[in-house]
Parts: structure tokens; sequence; C-alpha cells
């Protein structure tokens, strides 16, 4: 195990994580920060990222940071067994996952104060503080700064036929609401990502990848050659921009070949979306939170592996279904672990990364596994409205883990840590911002990039955190 301590470690540069969060154009090292992010940015291995939400909030002391040997309230019932890391323990119920160890980051000191999960889930998956106006971002809104992936398809565009950004299954839906943090905010429609859908249904099709009933391909060709000589006449003053937006990435994915066999899971060997997870049986009348378990998670995620060999530059993958706050296990907690939750998660989440392994696409493919918040250090302990039972866990954004891997990111290696009762951090705390700066790094983006937001004409800060060097190196 790798344990990496930036407050007195020294990094490979020479510069420790107190002296680097110092440093400015007076600073004593003669270094400013953007001297260093250019070091550690120049170092990057990212070419493409895989971001699994795990939205709800998983229960770190239950999964990855457990505490065997505090009291029963806080430790729970799931005993820890070893991985392939010396000295990491994961939870029982992760056995598949426990081998695969070996590729794994845990950043275990992560830490925030919004215990909302429409507005946690917007500080996760943008770094940006979740308020405006005084209020909570629970809602999406063209003011919404955009969610990573549309911002690594702006700022590292593939110019393929395949989409940038793919989200997989669904747009996920809270107390009546989208959450934000899924779209692409004030970049606009051409930023948006490509919503696949579920590719574990029997009968599933790409929304949009083939051809209406009774349009011919020939017909198709001749309505796309009208649509751009009306494009033409009306040249720069065309006010439904964003529908011509929709329009050009239609005629690239019914027109290419290349698209159609990334989405076909059809092509891969039936042992390979076996060791990924089937539940051909399950009748997904109930969602995962009801015991009906994650029937989709693992033919998501190998779509995911085959989208980013084929070169889709970013890909987010939901570990729920629309409705379901899989992770949010106020009541039956683990029960619902053990039942509902880990059989398929351990199945899906250690087949990508050995699949994504022995193919060569670790190296240069960022994979980060994260929720908004994490649970409850005492089981019952109740700190939301949301109806928590003594047997759940309830909100808790004080500590939680986030999971790094490839992408240059060291193997095995924990970051920071939480305390005695993985109820706060004891040691390199991190914030969302600071996540968020570290997967823009790994990608070979500067976090001191400035994006225009059109709407407002003005330039923002793409992230405020700092970089955790520690795992750049």
């Amino acid at each position: 195990m790798l344990t990496l301590n930036a407050g007195n470690r020294r990094l490979c540069d020479g510069v420790n994580r107190r002296a680097f969060l110092r440093v400015g154009a007076a600073g004593g090292i003669g270094l400013a920060l953007p001297d260093l992010l250019r070091a550690a940015i120049g170092r990057s291995r990212a070419k493409s990222i895989i971001l699994f939400a795990l939205e709800g909030g998983p229960a770190h002391q239950d999964l990855w940071d457990m505490k065997p040997e505090a009291p029963e309230s806080i430790r729970g019932e799931f005993k820890p067994i070893a991985t392939t890391v010396p000295g990491l323990s994961f939870c029982e119920h992760l056995p598949l996952l426990a081998r695969q160890a070996h590729h794994l980051a845990v950043v275990r000191s992560v830490h925030h104060t919004i215990a909302d999960h429409n507005a946690g889930y917007y500080f996760a998956m943008t770094g940006k503080n979740p308020s405006a106006g005084g209020r909570l971002i629970t809602a999406p809104s063209p003011d919404n700064f955009p969610t990573i992936g549309s911002v690594v398809s702006k700022l590292q565009p593939t110019g393929r036929p395949l989409p940038d950004y793919v989200h997989v299954p669904d747009w996920m839906s809270n107390n009546g609401s989208f959450l934000p943090g899924q779209d692409a905010g004030f970049l606009g429609a051409a930023f948006e990502p490509f919503v696949a859908g579920d590719p574990s249904l029997r009968e599933y099709r790409v929304p949009g990848l083939t051809l209406p009933s009774g349009v011919s391909a020939e017909r198709f060709r001749a309505r796309r050659s009208l649509l751009d000589a009306v494009d033409h006449a009306l040249g720069d003053g065309r006010a439904v921009d964003g529908l011509e937006t929709h329009y050009q990435k239609a005629y690239s994915l019914i027109s290419s070949p290349e698209a159609r066999r990334a989405f076909d899971l059809s092509r891969e060997p039936e042992s390979v979306r076996e060791r990924y997870g089937l539940d051909p049986t399950n009748k997904r009348e109930k969602e995962a939170r009801k015991f009906g378990g994650l029937p989709h998670l693992g033919q998501c995620l190998l779509l995911a592996r085959r989208l980013i060999e084929a070169g889709v530059r970013a890909v987010t993958v939901c570990t729920g279904a629309r409705y379901d706050q899989s992770w949010d296990t106020h009541r039956d907690h683990f029960p619902l672990l053990k039942r509902s939750l880990l059989p398929m998660f351990d199945r899906g989440f250690s087949a990508l990364l050995e699949d994504m392994h022995q193919r060569g696409l670790l190296d240069d493919t960022l994979i980060v596994a994260m929720g908004e918040f994490g649970r409850t250090p005492r089981v019952g302990q109740i700190t939301s409205s949301a109806g928590a039972d003594k047997g759940g866990r309830d909100h808790w954004p004080h500590c939680y883990s986030v999971l790094f891997a490839g992408g240059g990111i060291p193997p095995g290696a924990i970051y920071g840590a939480s305390d005695k009762f993985a109820a706060h951090p004891a040691r390199d705390p991190v914030t969302p911002q600071d996540i968020a700066a570290t997967i823009y790094a790994a990608l070979g983006i500067s976090p001191l990039t400035m994006i225009r937001d059109p709407r407002q004409d003005r330039p923002i800060l793409l992230a405020e955190g700092t970089p955790i060097r520690a795992l750049l190196a």
C-alpha cells in the first residue's frame, strides 16, 4: 500500500503540498502556481475519462474505509477482507473488486457541507459551489456551470463521427427535477452529452442511430443536402444554432458504421458480457432501493469500455436508473447493500478495471468513481428529513471517499485519512473543487483555464481547487 501524505511527503519535484499551497509570485521556492501546474500537466497521461457516478452517496465506512475497531454502532455489520494491496481492506461483499484493488487509488478525506442530493451532485460533477443568489442549485439551468464531460468535449474534441461525450443510461432525476451537473449548462447544445439509454435491455436500440421508419438512405442524404443549402443561405445569422448542432450529431451518427459498431454489444463474446454482469431474469419492477438490484449496470460499464476503445473522449455511467438514488440507503442499509447494490456493482466495476487493464486502455484512460457525499458515522443517525430508520445511514458530506484508477494515477495508493469514526478528515482534507482540479490536470487541462460563459459574456475559471499533486506524479 502506497500511503500518500501530502502534509510532509516530498513530491516528485521536491515541493511538499504545504509549500505548493503557499507558492505565488513571491514564493520562496521561486515557482508560481502556474509553473507547478504546467509541470504536473506535462506529465499527464489520460486521454479520456470514465466518470462512474455513485449517485445517492455510498457509505465509505462500509465499503473501502472500514473501521473494524470502532464501536458496533459505527462500524456496522460488514467484515473487512484483504485486497491485492497490502494493508488495504474492502468490504466482504466486494470480493471481485478486492482482487482489482491494485489498480485503484483511494482518496479518503473528501469533505464539504452540502447535504442535499441535487446540489451535492452538481458540486461533484462540476467542481463548482452549488449556490447562486443565496440558494442551492437543485435543478438544471442554462446558467449552470457545465459538467466535467461537457468541458472535456469542448476543450479536447476528437473530430470523429462518434460523440465526444456519452452519458449512460439515462438522465438522473430526484425530487421532481433532473439532477444538475449532468448537462452542458452555459456551454449550450453543442456540448450536451449523447444519452445512450440502457444497453442491457433485450430490445436495446441506440437513440438516433437508425433512420426513421419510411426514410431511405437516399432520402436522408437529400434532406441533409437541403439542410446544408438552407444553412449556407442563412449564414452566420442563424437563430437556431442548437437545432443545427443536433442535426449535425444525428447525421454523423446515422451515417457512421464506426458509431454503430461501438454501440453494438452483440459483438462482445457472451463470456465477456457475463463477466460484466447480466441479470436476464430481473423483471425490473422495483428500483434498487426496493431490492430491485442493478440489472443494467454491468452492460452500461461494458458499453463505456467499448466507447472509450472506439475513441469517445468522456463517458459518464450512472449506478442507478432514472428515479433511483441507488446509494441513498436511509432504510434497510445493510440488507440493501448486501442483496441489491453490491453484487452487480462488485461484478461490473471489477470487470471494467480488469478489462481496461488487459486491453491496455487503463494507461491513458482516467476512471473516477464518486458520489455526492457519504453516509452518517453512526447507524440510525438522522441528518435529513428523508426518513432514516434505526438500520439506515443518513446523508453525510463531512467525510467520504473518491476512487481513481488509470491515466497515470499511482495504483494502490491511499491519499488522506478519515478519523477513527470515518466522520471527518484526519489528514490532508480534500474538497470537490480539488477533485475537479485533479481530474482536469490528469487529462492535461490546466485548472487555471478560463472558460467563457456566452450568456453573460464573461470568462470563468475552470477549477478553483488545487490538484492533488501526489496523484499526478
